[in-house]
């Protein structure tokens, strides 16, 4: 052994990556590959390329990025819709960055407040402790919960 080799026979200084490197980069790579397959489910069921992905009947998506559903339900018409508006000089299309989805869903004309979940289900002011896969499936248990009732009309807001 010479001053000028380690006891491996590689010149002094040119070791490989240390341990802590290789350890941080595997760890790193292993948190990126598992948030990529989390994410990745939510970002097709949102651009509809879900499997099973399949739109029923009433439901009309269309290449502006607007989805619309009309039925009558034990008794109650029920409309409901999402569409998807584009900041000024924005791309259009429902995968825009920036895109902001605005949903509406009305039962018998008076406005059910729905919220989007960040999972995709969506929930109502009428049963806030369920969330559901669909507009409809929203204005469904709203109909179911309100029974006979009728949903209050919105407060304004006067100063």
């Amino acid at each position: 052994m010479s001053r000028t080799t380690d006891p491996g026979g590689r010149p002094r200084g040119a070791r490989g990556p240390s341990r802590r490197i290789v350890l941080r980069t595997a760890f790193t790579a292993a948190v990126v590959t598992g948030t990529a397959g989390v994410l990745l489910p939510l970002r097709d069921h949102e651009a509809g390329t879900a499997p099973g992905a399949g739109h029923g009947a009433g439901h009309r998506p269309s290449a502006a990025g607007t989805e619309r559903f009309a039925e009558m339900y034990r008794g109650r018409e029920i409309r409901g819709s999402v569409t998807v508006l584009v900041p000024a000089g924005g791309a259009g299309g429902a995968g825009a960055s920036g895109a902001e989805p605005v949903t509406e869903v009305r039962i018998d004309g008076r406005p059910l407040h729905v919220m989007r979940r960040a999972d995709g289900t969506y929930l109502s002011d009428v049963n806030h402790y369920e969330s559901f896969p669909t507009l409809r499936e929203t204005a469904r248990a709203a109909v179911d919960e309100i029974g006979t009732a009728r949903l209050a009309l919105p407060a304004s807001h006067h100063k």
